[in-house]
Protein backbone atom coordinates (compact mmCIF):
# COMPACT_ATOMS: atom_id res chain seq x y z
CA UNK A 1 0.00 0.00 0.00
CA UNK A 2 1.34 3.46 -0.89
CA UNK A 3 2.56 6.00 1.70
CA UNK A 4 0.98 8.88 2.82
CA UNK A 5 2.39 11.81 4.57
CA UNK A 6 0.26 11.00 7.09
CA UNK A 7 1.40 7.91 7.87
CA UNK A 8 5.17 9.07 7.15
CA UNK A 9 4.34 12.05 9.78
CA UNK A 10 2.73 9.42 12.42
CA UNK A 11 5.64 6.74 12.18
CA UNK A 12 7.86 6.72 15.00
CA UNK A 13 11.37 5.35 16.12
CA UNK A 14 11.66 1.95 17.89
CA UNK A 15 15.10 0.52 19.22
CA UNK A 16 15.98 -1.02 15.78
CA UNK A 17 15.76 0.52 12.20
CA UNK A 18 12.40 -0.02 10.03
CA UNK A 19 11.28 0.47 7.24
CA UNK A 20 8.13 2.13 5.74
CA UNK A 21 7.31 0.30 2.65
CA UNK A 22 5.67 2.72 -0.69
CA UNK A 23 5.66 1.37 -4.04
CA UNK A 24 7.92 0.09 -6.86
CA UNK A 25 10.86 -0.80 -4.18
CA UNK A 26 11.11 3.19 -2.68
CA UNK A 27 11.19 2.50 1.11
CA UNK A 28 11.53 5.19 4.08
CA UNK A 29 14.40 4.00 6.78
CA UNK A 30 13.34 4.97 10.31
CA UNK A 31 16.52 5.18 12.30
CA UNK A 32 16.16 4.44 16.23
CA UNK A 33 17.63 8.13 16.68
CA UNK A 34 14.50 9.69 14.70
CA UNK A 35 15.86 10.30 12.06
CA UNK A 36 14.24 9.22 8.49
CA UNK A 37 16.07 8.96 5.29
CA UNK A 38 14.85 7.51 1.87
CA UNK A 39 15.99 4.54 -0.26
CA UNK A 40 15.47 2.83 -3.11
CA UNK A 41 15.84 -1.32 -3.72
CA UNK A 42 16.97 -2.35 -6.85
CA UNK A 43 19.33 -5.03 -8.14
CA UNK A 44 22.19 -4.76 -10.62
CA UNK A 45 23.58 -7.84 -12.28
CA UNK A 46 21.52 -9.92 -9.22
CA UNK A 47 23.29 -8.11 -6.56
CA UNK A 48 21.13 -6.08 -4.39
CA UNK A 49 22.64 -2.34 -4.02
CA UNK A 50 21.48 0.96 -1.64
CA UNK A 51 21.57 4.72 -2.62
CA UNK A 52 19.77 7.12 -0.55
CA UNK A 53 17.42 10.14 -1.90
CA UNK A 54 18.19 11.71 1.10
CA UNK A 55 16.54 12.63 4.17
CA UNK A 56 12.48 13.22 5.01
CA UNK A 57 11.21 16.25 5.32
CA UNK A 58 14.00 17.56 3.35
CA UNK A 59 12.90 14.82 0.43
CA UNK A 60 9.30 15.11 0.46
CA UNK A 61 7.39 11.70 -0.78
CA UNK A 62 6.48 12.95 -4.02
CA UNK A 63 10.41 14.26 -4.82
CA UNK A 64 11.31 11.13 -3.34
CA UNK A 65 8.92 9.33 -5.70
CA UNK A 66 9.88 11.54 -8.77
CA UNK A 67 14.03 9.66 -7.58
CA UNK A 68 12.62 6.82 -8.03
CA UNK A 69 11.48 6.75 -11.46
CA UNK A 70 14.51 8.20 -12.16
CA UNK A 71 16.72 5.94 -11.04
CA UNK A 72 14.37 2.97 -12.38
CA UNK A 73 15.00 4.64 -15.81
CA UNK A 74 18.60 4.42 -15.56
CA UNK A 75 18.62 1.02 -14.41
CA UNK A 76 16.38 -0.08 -17.12
CA UNK A 77 19.27 0.81 -19.47
CA UNK A 78 21.68 -0.99 -17.74
CA UNK A 79 23.25 2.38 -15.33
CA UNK A 80 24.21 1.36 -12.08
CA UNK A 81 22.72 4.50 -10.09
CA UNK A 82 25.26 4.18 -7.04
CA UNK A 83 28.10 4.33 -9.85
CA UNK A 84 26.29 7.13 -11.96
CA UNK A 85 26.58 9.26 -8.46
CA UNK A 86 29.82 8.56 -7.65
CA UNK A 87 31.21 9.56 -11.07
CA UNK A 88 29.43 12.75 -10.81
CA UNK A 89 30.54 13.43 -7.55
CA UNK A 90 33.83 12.76 -8.91
CA UNK A 91 33.39 15.05 -12.23
CA UNK A 92 32.39 17.68 -9.79
CA UNK A 93 35.47 17.28 -8.13
CA UNK A 94 38.08 17.20 -10.77
CA UNK A 95 36.01 20.45 -12.09
CA UNK A 96 36.64 21.84 -9.10
CA UNK A 97 40.50 21.03 -9.08
CA UNK A 98 40.65 22.49 -12.52
CA UNK A 99 38.75 25.59 -12.09
CA UNK A 100 41.03 28.36 -12.91
CA UNK A 101 41.18 29.83 -9.42
CA UNK A 102 42.78 26.07 -8.58
CA UNK A 103 45.27 25.87 -11.44
CA UNK A 104 46.16 29.56 -10.60
CA UNK A 105 46.94 29.03 -7.18
CA UNK A 106 49.02 25.81 -8.01
CA UNK A 107 50.72 27.60 -10.43
CA UNK A 108 51.21 30.71 -8.00
CA UNK A 109 52.81 27.97 -5.33
CA UNK A 110 54.74 25.93 -7.47
CA UNK A 111 57.04 29.33 -8.76
CA UNK A 112 56.97 29.92 -5.08
CA UNK A 113 58.79 26.54 -4.76
CA UNK A 114 60.71 26.26 -7.35
CA UNK A 115 64.44 27.53 -5.62
CA UNK A 116 66.13 30.09 -7.75
CA UNK A 117 63.72 30.69 -10.13
CA UNK A 118 60.84 31.63 -6.92
CA UNK A 119 58.85 34.50 -6.66
CA UNK A 120 59.98 36.59 -4.17
CA UNK A 121 57.18 37.64 -1.57
CA UNK A 122 56.29 40.88 -2.99
CA UNK A 123 55.62 39.63 -6.32
CA UNK A 124 53.76 36.15 -5.09
CA UNK A 125 51.34 38.87 -3.31
CA UNK A 126 51.12 40.79 -6.91
CA UNK A 127 50.22 37.75 -8.45
CA UNK A 128 46.99 36.63 -5.64
CA UNK A 129 46.09 40.81 -6.54
CA UNK A 130 46.13 39.63 -10.20
CA UNK A 131 43.76 36.22 -9.33
CA UNK A 132 41.64 38.27 -7.03
CA UNK A 133 40.40 40.61 -9.70
CA UNK A 134 39.59 37.63 -12.41
CA UNK A 135 38.60 35.22 -9.72
CA UNK A 136 34.99 36.58 -8.95
CA UNK A 137 33.95 36.27 -12.75
CA UNK A 138 36.29 32.77 -13.90
CA UNK A 139 37.63 31.53 -10.37
CA UNK A 140 35.13 28.98 -10.80
CA UNK A 141 35.09 27.68 -14.36
CA UNK A 142 36.76 24.70 -15.54
CA UNK A 143 40.00 26.32 -17.03
CA UNK A 144 39.49 24.36 -20.33
CA UNK A 145 36.27 26.08 -20.60
CA UNK A 146 37.48 29.41 -20.53
CA UNK A 147 36.97 31.22 -23.71
CA UNK A 148 38.55 34.09 -25.07
CA UNK A 149 35.34 36.54 -25.17
CA UNK A 150 34.74 35.88 -21.58
CA UNK A 151 38.20 36.75 -20.11
CA UNK A 152 38.09 39.67 -22.46
CA UNK A 153 34.66 40.78 -20.82
CA UNK A 154 36.96 41.02 -17.71
CA UNK A 155 40.02 42.59 -19.15
CA UNK A 156 37.80 45.42 -20.84
CA UNK A 157 35.98 45.59 -17.43
CA UNK A 158 39.51 46.72 -15.69
CA UNK A 159 40.65 48.68 -18.64
CA UNK A 160 37.30 50.50 -18.77
CA UNK A 161 37.52 51.52 -15.09
CA UNK A 162 41.06 53.78 -16.03
CA UNK A 163 42.82 50.37 -15.31
CA UNK A 164 44.96 50.10 -18.27
CA UNK A 165 48.30 48.78 -17.02
CA UNK A 166 46.45 46.81 -14.67
CA UNK A 167 44.73 45.11 -17.70
CA UNK A 168 47.36 44.53 -19.08
CA UNK A 169 49.11 42.89 -16.70
CA UNK A 170 46.09 40.69 -15.85
CA UNK A 171 46.33 39.43 -19.16
CA UNK A 172 50.03 38.37 -19.00
CA UNK A 173 49.23 36.58 -15.86
CA UNK A 174 46.69 35.10 -17.20
CA UNK A 175 48.50 33.95 -19.87
CA UNK A 176 51.23 32.40 -17.95
CA UNK A 177 48.52 30.33 -16.06
CA UNK A 178 46.54 29.00 -19.11
CA UNK A 179 50.09 28.02 -20.35
CA UNK A 180 50.53 25.64 -17.04
CA UNK A 181 47.59 24.41 -17.68
CA UNK A 182 48.38 23.30 -21.11
CA UNK A 183 51.71 21.67 -19.51
CA UNK A 184 49.94 19.89 -17.09
CA UNK A 185 47.48 18.51 -19.45
CA UNK A 186 44.29 20.38 -18.14
CA UNK A 187 43.90 22.80 -21.09
CA UNK A 188 44.41 22.83 -24.74
CA UNK A 189 44.14 26.66 -25.29
CA UNK A 190 45.33 29.52 -24.00
CA UNK A 191 43.12 32.71 -25.03
CA UNK A 192 45.11 35.32 -23.57
CA UNK A 193 47.98 35.79 -26.37
CA UNK A 194 44.84 36.67 -28.84
CA UNK A 195 43.90 39.34 -26.93
CA UNK A 196 46.86 41.69 -26.66
CA UNK A 197 45.45 43.81 -29.29
CA UNK A 198 42.16 44.01 -28.00
CA UNK A 199 42.98 46.16 -25.16
CA UNK A 200 44.55 49.40 -24.94
CA UNK A 201 48.23 50.43 -24.62
CA UNK A 202 48.97 51.96 -21.26
CA UNK A 203 50.01 55.66 -20.97
CA UNK A 204 53.21 55.62 -20.53
CA UNK A 205 54.38 57.19 -16.83
CA UNK A 206 57.03 59.32 -16.31
CA UNK A 207 58.67 59.51 -13.06
CA UNK A 208 58.92 62.84 -11.24
CA UNK A 209 63.20 63.56 -11.09
CA UNK A 210 65.43 66.03 -10.15
CA UNK A 211 68.51 66.59 -12.57
CA UNK A 212 69.37 69.94 -11.46
CA UNK A 213 72.90 70.41 -8.75
CA UNK A 214 71.49 72.60 -6.67
CA UNK A 215 68.01 71.23 -6.14
CA UNK A 216 69.61 67.41 -5.94
CA UNK A 217 71.75 69.27 -3.21
CA UNK A 218 68.61 70.39 -1.43
CA UNK A 219 66.86 66.86 -1.27
CA UNK A 220 69.92 65.56 0.06
CA UNK A 221 70.17 68.19 2.81
CA UNK A 222 66.90 67.75 3.42
CA UNK A 223 66.92 63.56 3.77
CA UNK A 224 69.66 64.04 6.07
CA UNK A 225 67.59 66.16 8.50
CA UNK A 226 64.10 64.23 7.65
CA UNK A 227 62.99 62.91 11.27
CA UNK A 228 60.92 59.60 9.96
CA UNK A 229 61.21 56.06 10.96
CA UNK A 230 64.85 54.90 10.41
CA UNK A 231 63.46 52.41 8.07
CA UNK A 232 62.43 54.88 5.50
CA UNK A 233 65.61 57.66 6.49
CA UNK A 234 67.87 54.51 5.80
CA UNK A 235 66.26 53.71 2.46
CA UNK A 236 65.58 57.59 1.90
CA UNK A 237 69.76 57.77 2.73
CA UNK A 238 70.90 54.61 0.10
CA UNK A 239 68.69 55.08 -3.01
CA UNK A 240 70.70 57.79 -4.36
CA UNK A 241 73.80 56.08 -4.11
CA UNK A 242 72.69 52.74 -5.83
CA UNK A 243 69.25 54.21 -7.60
CA UNK A 244 68.15 50.23 -8.48
CA UNK A 245 64.21 50.17 -8.58
CA UNK A 246 62.50 51.09 -5.49
CA UNK A 247 60.92 47.51 -4.85
CA UNK A 248 64.58 46.14 -4.76
CA UNK A 249 65.96 48.58 -2.48
CA UNK A 250 63.20 48.59 0.17
CA UNK A 251 63.39 44.81 0.30
CA UNK A 252 66.90 44.40 0.38
CA UNK A 253 68.42 41.22 2.56
CA UNK A 254 71.16 41.39 4.76
CA UNK A 255 71.70 37.49 3.21
CA UNK A 256 72.34 39.37 -0.23
CA UNK A 257 74.88 41.84 1.46
CA UNK A 258 78.23 40.97 1.22
CA UNK A 259 80.25 43.95 2.53
CA UNK A 260 84.06 42.33 2.68
CA UNK A 261 83.75 41.76 -1.30
CA UNK A 262 81.72 45.05 -1.77
CA UNK A 263 78.64 43.21 -4.05
CA UNK A 264 74.84 43.60 -3.08
CA UNK A 265 73.54 40.72 -5.44
CA UNK A 266 69.61 40.48 -6.23
CA UNK A 267 68.72 37.27 -7.29
CA UNK A 268 67.08 37.03 -10.65
CA UNK A 269 63.59 35.69 -8.24
CA UNK A 270 63.24 39.36 -7.00
CA UNK A 271 64.92 41.42 -10.29
CA UNK A 272 62.45 42.78 -12.71
CA UNK A 273 63.93 41.13 -15.43
CA UNK A 274 64.21 37.90 -13.41
CA UNK A 275 67.91 37.78 -13.60
CA UNK A 276 70.23 38.03 -11.21
CA UNK A 277 71.94 41.47 -11.05
CA UNK A 278 74.79 42.69 -9.17
CA UNK A 279 75.39 46.04 -7.40
CA UNK A 280 79.11 47.65 -6.42
CA UNK A 281 78.75 49.05 -3.29
CA UNK A 282 80.71 52.27 -2.73
CA UNK A 283 81.94 53.29 0.34
CA UNK A 284 79.53 55.72 1.46
CA UNK A 285 76.97 52.89 0.41
CA UNK A 286 78.25 50.42 2.60
CA UNK A 287 78.91 53.03 5.49
CA UNK A 288 74.59 53.42 5.57
CA UNK A 289 74.14 49.94 5.17
CA UNK A 290 76.32 49.39 8.36
CA UNK A 291 74.78 52.08 9.65
CA UNK A 292 71.14 49.89 10.13
CA UNK A 293 73.02 47.52 12.18
CA UNK A 294 71.79 47.13 15.37
CA UNK A 295 68.60 48.98 14.65
CA UNK A 296 67.43 46.16 12.22
CA UNK A 297 69.30 42.92 12.05
CA UNK A 298 66.41 41.63 14.31
CA UNK A 299 64.89 41.42 10.72
CA UNK A 300 66.02 39.50 7.53
CA UNK A 301 65.90 42.83 5.67
CA UNK A 302 67.46 45.74 6.07
CA UNK A 303 64.94 48.38 6.05
CA UNK A 304 62.10 46.36 7.55
CA UNK A 305 58.18 47.50 8.19
CA UNK A 306 56.94 48.38 11.78
CA UNK A 307 56.57 44.25 11.47
CA UNK A 308 60.04 42.79 11.17
CA UNK A 309 58.76 40.24 9.02
CA UNK A 310 57.90 42.35 5.90
CA UNK A 311 59.91 44.89 4.01
CA UNK A 312 59.52 48.51 4.01
CA UNK A 313 56.14 49.52 2.58
CA UNK A 314 55.80 50.12 -1.09
CA UNK A 315 54.78 53.91 -0.27
CA UNK A 316 57.16 54.85 2.72
CA UNK A 317 60.12 56.64 0.81
CA UNK A 318 57.59 58.38 -1.95
CA UNK A 319 54.93 59.15 1.12
CA UNK A 320 58.62 60.62 2.98
CA UNK A 321 59.43 62.74 0.26
CA UNK A 322 55.74 64.27 -0.02
CA UNK A 323 55.84 65.64 3.35
CA UNK A 324 59.08 66.73 2.79
CA UNK A 325 57.47 68.99 -0.03
CA UNK A 326 58.55 67.29 -2.76
CA UNK A 327 55.07 65.93 -4.41
CA UNK A 328 55.17 66.04 -7.68
CA UNK A 329 58.88 66.71 -8.40
CA UNK A 330 60.84 63.77 -6.97
CA UNK A 331 59.74 60.42 -6.44
CA UNK A 332 61.75 57.38 -5.11
CA UNK A 333 62.45 55.88 -9.06
CA UNK A 334 63.16 59.64 -10.11
CA UNK A 335 66.76 58.68 -8.30
CA UNK A 336 67.32 56.20 -10.99
CA UNK A 337 66.41 58.69 -14.02
CA UNK A 338 68.42 61.47 -11.55
CA UNK A 339 71.71 59.01 -11.72
CA UNK A 340 71.41 58.49 -15.32
CA UNK A 341 70.55 61.73 -16.66
CA UNK A 342 73.96 63.82 -14.74
CA UNK A 343 76.41 59.64 -15.27
CA UNK A 344 75.70 60.56 -18.83
CA UNK A 345 75.86 63.77 -19.05
CA UNK A 346 79.66 63.79 -17.37
CA UNK A 347 80.79 61.90 -20.35
CA UNK A 348 83.13 59.88 -18.31
CA UNK A 349 81.53 56.03 -18.20
CA UNK A 350 80.30 54.00 -21.48
CA UNK A 351 76.62 54.45 -21.73
CA UNK A 352 76.16 50.48 -21.72
CA UNK A 353 77.64 50.46 -18.19
CA UNK A 354 75.33 52.82 -17.40
CA UNK A 355 72.48 50.57 -18.48
CA UNK A 356 74.07 47.93 -16.83
CA UNK A 357 74.31 49.54 -13.87
CA UNK A 358 70.47 50.54 -14.07
CA UNK A 359 69.48 46.60 -14.79
CA UNK A 360 67.88 47.70 -18.11
CA UNK A 361 67.36 45.17 -20.80
CA UNK A 362 69.62 44.91 -24.07
CA UNK A 363 67.33 44.19 -26.62
CA UNK A 364 69.79 42.79 -28.64
CA UNK A 365 70.18 39.26 -27.42
CA UNK A 366 73.93 38.82 -28.05
CA UNK A 367 74.41 42.12 -26.15
CA UNK A 368 72.71 40.92 -23.45
CA UNK A 369 74.49 37.81 -22.90
CA UNK A 370 77.72 40.14 -23.28
CA UNK A 371 77.04 42.40 -20.61
CA UNK A 372 75.94 40.37 -18.08
CA UNK A 373 79.95 40.07 -17.24
CA UNK A 374 81.34 43.30 -18.81
CA UNK A 375 81.49 46.42 -17.68
CA UNK A 376 81.94 45.34 -13.98
CA UNK A 377 85.30 47.23 -13.45
CA UNK A 378 83.84 50.24 -14.71
CA UNK A 379 81.02 50.23 -12.87
CA UNK A 380 82.71 49.59 -9.36
CA UNK A 381 84.94 53.02 -10.47
CA UNK A 382 81.30 54.32 -11.71
CA UNK A 383 79.63 53.51 -8.27
CA UNK A 384 82.20 55.62 -6.55
CA UNK A 385 82.41 58.17 -8.67
CA UNK A 386 78.63 59.19 -8.24
CA UNK A 387 78.62 58.76 -4.55
CA UNK A 388 81.14 61.39 -4.60
CA UNK A 389 79.50 63.70 -6.50
CA UNK A 390 76.87 63.20 -4.55
CA UNK A 391 78.77 64.44 -1.17
CA UNK A 392 80.52 67.09 -3.46
CA UNK A 393 76.64 67.94 -4.35
CA UNK A 394 75.20 68.62 -1.27
CA UNK A 395 78.58 69.72 0.60
CA UNK A 396 78.55 72.50 -2.16
CA UNK A 397 75.34 72.74 -3.90
CA UNK A 398 77.17 72.44 -7.22
CA UNK A 399 78.49 69.87 -9.09
CA UNK A 400 82.20 68.93 -8.41
CA UNK A 401 84.21 69.19 -12.01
Amino acid sequence: MPLTVRTIESAKSGPKQRKLADEKGLYLLINPSGSKRWHPKYRIDGREKKISFGPYPEVSLKEAREKRDAARATISDGVDPSQQRQARKLRKRLSAANSFAAVAREFIAKRAADGDKAICETTRSKTEWLLSLVEPELGKIAIDQIKAPMLLSVLQEIQGSGRRETAIRLRSFCGRVFDYAIATGRAEHNPAPSLRRALYTPRVRHHPAIIDRGALGELLRAIDSYGGQVSTLGALRLSPHLFQRPGEVRAMKWENIDLANEIWTIPSAETKMRREHRVPLSRQARGLIRSMRGVTDHSRYVFPSFNPKKPLSENAVNGALRRMGYAGVMTAHGFRTTASSMLNESSRWNPDAIERALAHQDGNAVRAAYNRSAYWDERVEMMQWWSDELDAIKERNVGAA
